[in-house]
């Protein structure tokens, strides 16, 4: 297993005192969850009005009630044995709804795994324990409540459970999302932003092409990075015009496979320790600095740093508009079956012994438990179905 970095500048963790500009910034921006009118309005036009219609909090309320119960019981289980779960969930579940929708495509290899989606280079190393994780939950789910919940669902719900699981907020997602019947094409995967996006106007226009058009979602979604880590070749094109970037080349110099760790403060913690090192021109990814560099951006990452509920807030109101990301068909497809990995026809995908078995040296170390006592969770967890920031 790759080294990670250790924490630095522990004195940084004095704080942020918030000046008359910052408390300017956290009220002059909307932070409430979605309106029933903004709901109403992105389910048309994130369904498109066709397939599995509209998109709603209960949606799952007469046919699964017990699904947000089953989902926490499992992430719960798996993030206390596996830190990278959260930020595996993260990225699966951001890098499926931003090219085309939240659909599962991310889940489907095409005939070859290069063609699928998580052969595209945007997609490489997604977690399989947190893929393997989706599969098991839906395993147990459609043996409960039927073949009901689509593979779309459940990642959204485990990612939010996984995001609480982990420190974050409690927020509830609109569900309803049908499964692809293919994997994304690559011209979609190509509107993911890169890593490597230094300008804040290209990250914002790529945001807004999906419906998240305030700044503010672009830093709170930035956030995300809160936990988890990159590996050298995602900032390899970082400036190294600072000792953080220059001490960040020499460690991959010395280990081409390190794994930097993106928050320095807390880095297995969600909370808001990605803004105070992004703050402090500790950022990891080149477009994490240009959040810093950016006079529009750099106001609220400064906000963020000294106000942890604001941030909180925002990031829950920005993964619920992220569920409302167009789709080009509309809101059509399927509910996958069989796996969350292969389509119901059998044309696209793979079996999920294949990946088990990618992962037969982490599952047998403990990463993963195959087996979960609903039961031990609080019934609460039903209550996060509905629940909005």
């Amino acid at each position: 297993m790759a080294r990670r970095s250790g924490a630095a500048g522990g004195a940084a963790l004095a704080g942020i005192l918030l000046v008359a500009s910052t408390l300017a910034v956290l009220m002059s921006r909307p932070t409430a969850a979605l309106s029933d009118e903004e709901l109403t309005l992105n389910a048309t036009v994130g369904s498109g009005g066709g397939g599995g219609g509209k998109l709603a909090f209960d949606y799952h309320a007469v046919s699964c009630p017990h699904l947000v119960t089953i989902v926490r019981a499992y992430v719960q289980t798996a993030v206390r044995g596996d830190a990278t779960i959260t930020p595996g969930l993260l990225r699966i579940h951001f890098h499926d709804c931003f090219p085309q929708g939240c659909d599962a495509s991310i889940l489907l290899a095409g005939p070859s795994r290069e063609w699928g989606p998580a052969g595209m280079p945007a997609n490489a190393n997604l977690n399989l324990r947190a893929m393997q994780l989706i599969e098991r939950i839906r395993a147990h789910v459609h043996a409960v409540c039927g073949a009901t919940v689509s593979c779309a669902d459940i990642t959204a719900v485990a990612t939010s459970e996984a995001v609480y699981a982990s420190g974050g907020p409690l927020y509830g997602v609109p569900l309803g999302q049908m499964d692809s019947f293919a994997p994304a094409h690559p011209r979609f995967i190509g509107t993911l932003p890169a890593p490597s996006t230094a300008d804040v106007n290209r990250l914002h226009g790529a945001f807004c092409g999906k419906g998240l058009c305030d700044l503010a979602d672009l830093v709170a979604l930035s956030g995300a990075h809160t936990v988890g880590y990159a590996h050298c070749p995602a900032f390899q094109d970082r400036r190294q015009d600072d000792a953080f970037g220059q001490q960040l080349q020499m460690n991959c110099r010395r280990n081409p496979s390190w794994a930097q760790i993106l928050d320095m403060f807390t880095p297995y913690r969600f909370d808001n320790g990605y803004f105070f090192a992004v703050f402090y021109g500790n950022g990891v990814l080149t477009s994490d600095m240009a959040l810093r560099g950016d006079p529009r951006t750099a106001q609220l990452v400064r906000a963020y740093a000294g106000n942890q509920a604001a941030f909180f807030q925002q990031f829950a109101r920005s993964m619920q508009k992220l569920s409302y990301a167009p789709k080009p068909q509309g809101n059509v497809g399927e509910i996958r079956r069989f796996s969350c990995f292969r389509s119901n026809n059998g044309r696209y995908g793979a079996d999920i012994a294949d990946v088990t078995v990618a992962t037969a040296d982490e599952v047998s170390a403990g990463a993963t438990d195959n087996v979960v006592d609903v039961s031990a969770v609080a019934d609460e967890g039903s209550a996060g179905a509905t629940a909005s920031a």
